[in-house]
């Protein structure tokens, strides 16, 4: 695999229903090479703080397989950035891989934590009221990522997948649950083990909660 490019967003407003909302998911190819910390692409702008960037989804990572699926889904053609990813990477099918796998990019060493959950944001990116529903659909859902080691990378550098070893759980899985109404407190319980984002952590503990509070009724 390779990195097709390093898309970084800046600050813009966009129509969202009646409202008007300062976004960075407009994101276009950098030139040259790119530094990642642990808090993300130098210089991308991050609009809702409560719901992305971070250090445990510091980086947006989709695929180029998902790209050419989307392509033919939506009869058009699709630039790279489009979904607001920051890297996008040849060869790279999101929905195969599993929380805790790391890609090695370049010198950059980033730990997938989770799958990206779609909003009315990329909605109106997509300029598509339904597109929510479309993305959930089509179950390419990109990769969130901690970042292990910060560096440099740039268009053209090799990636190396490198599998969790032992148990885990797939990020299409987790997608999936997530829209589940009758959520499995085993499974959940599965999920916590697995090294997910702090917002997915805070969201399944919410989930048992409230399957805890039903027992007792």
């Amino acid at each position: 695999m390779r990195l097709f490019s390093v898309n970084v967003g800046h600050e813009q407003t966009q129509t969202k229903g009646n409202e008007i909302e300062t976004t960075g998911i407009y994101k276009v190819p950098a030139a040259g090479a790119v530094e990642i910390s642990y808090l993300g692409i130098e210089g991308d702008f991050i609009g809702d703080q409560d719901n992305h960037g971070g250090p445990d989804q510091a980086v947006y990572v989709y695929g180029s397989t998902d790209y050419d699926w989307w392509r033919g889904e939506l009869g058009r053609e699709i630039d790279a950035g489009t979904f607001g990813e920051n890297l996008t990477i040849s060869g790279l099918e999101s929905a195969t891989l599993n929380i805790g796998d790391r890609l090695q990019v370049g010198g950059v060493l980033l730990e997938v934590t989770a799958p990206r959950i779609p909003c009315s944001t990329l909605a109106a990116r997509m300029r598509d009221p339904e597109f929510v529903k479309t993305y959930r659909h089509g179950e390419r859902p990109g990769l969130y990522c901690r970042v292990i080691q910060g560096g440099a990378v740039q268009a053209g550098d090799d990636v190396v997948l490198r599998p969790r070893a032992g148990e885990t759980v797939s990020i299409l899985e987790m997608f999936r649950n997530h829209y589940l109404r009758s959520k499995d407190e085993a499974t959940l319980r599965r999920f916590l083990a697995a090294p997910i984002s702090i917002r997915a952590r805070v969201s399944i503990e919410r989930d048992l909660r409230r399957i805890a509070a039903a027992a007792v009724e």
